[in-house]
């Protein structure tokens, strides 16, 4: 799943590219992933691109006060075209394909634009066009943005206080910190050498501001490695990039010690035992349900 560094640089990406093209039309393959009908898909036809942003893990192309938002969720991607001039007319079909978006011609006569696909059976991947993001309701229920100025070590702490969530769990809500999934709490959690289940409201005042320091740390170290990389590019150097998700039995790069995995609600969590439960195994509660 995109998180927020892999959407900041698709962002990047599309303001070197797409910003100064006119929208030349909006094909809808996926017509479960239109989730507006006013204003219509049709609006963005011959409307400039001038500017696209990132909110949370939205990605927002600004087609001079029409927004075209979209959510990749799990399975979804974007895919840079150079040239779609001679690209066949889509249809409704099972392929991946969910839109795709085309742009005026550059100088050199080709017409570049990008596609949307999803990946896997589960298709949550969501378009919007709107005239403010704040009318997605994603966007209008978001949390502080990990990256902002604002978000300083006292805003983390009013943010944990008080709270009962496991540590893991909290960093995964959008409505309380926007762009953070799967992947990189686990990264951030191990940077902060933290446990995933301990309850948010117990980190001392040293603890919280580790955590923050291991937050922005870990993103903006992210964002840096994805910048200037092509969109088709960002997916590998994600994965690269990981020192605990996604390397359940490999070595923990800091310690030696070997990663271990529990489930944790929908999907899983990779962690250090030496780093961050004191060298002691999480007990993975879903295999015990399973075994009683």
């Amino acid at each position: 799943m995109p998180e927020l560094p892999e959407v900041e640089a698709l962002a990047e990406f599309l303001r070197e590219r797409a910003v100064g093209h006119a929208v030349l039309g909006v094909d809808v393959v996926a017509f479960q992933a239109l989730k507006t009908v006013d204003p219509p898909v049709s609006a963005l036809g011959g409307v400039e691109v001038t500017g696209v942003a990132r909110h949370g893990k939205f990605l927002d192309v600004d087609c001079d006060g029409l927004h075209f938002i979209t959510h990749l969720a799990r399975g979804g991607w974007l895919r840079w075209r150079d040239d779609l001039s001679g690209a066949k007319p889509v249809r409704p079909g099972k392929g991946p394909l969910a839109v795709r978006v085309r742009l005026s011609p550059d100088e050199d006569g080709r017409a570049p634009g990008f596609e949307l696909t999803e990946a896997g059976t589960q298709k949550r991947l969501a378009v919007y066009v709107v005239r403010d993001p704040a009318e997605v309701p994603g966007i209008a229920g978001l949390g502080p943005d990990p990256l902002a100025e604002s978000f300083t070590p006292e805003v983390l702490a009013g943010i944990l206080g008080g709270s009962r969530t496991q540590i893991k769990g909290l960093l995964r809500d959008q409505k309380v910190i926007a762009g953070i999934g799967n992947a990189y709490s686990d990264e951030v959690l191990h940077v902060a050498k933290m446990s995933p289940f301990k309850i948010a409201a117990t980190l001392t005042a040293e603890q919280v501001a580790g955590l923050h320091e291991a937050i922005v740390t870990t993103l903006r170290d992210a964002v840096g490695r994805a910048r200037g990389l092509a969109a088709k590019d960002l997916k590998a150097e994600k994965k690269s990039g990981l020192r605990v998700h996604g390397r359940t039995g490999e070595k923990c790069d800091v310690c030696g010690d070997t990663i271990r995995e529990v489930s944790f609600a929908d999907s899983s969590l990779q962690y250090c035992p030496t780093c961050q439960t004191g060298g002691k195994p999480l007990a993975d509660r879903r295999l015990s349900k399973l075994l009683k």
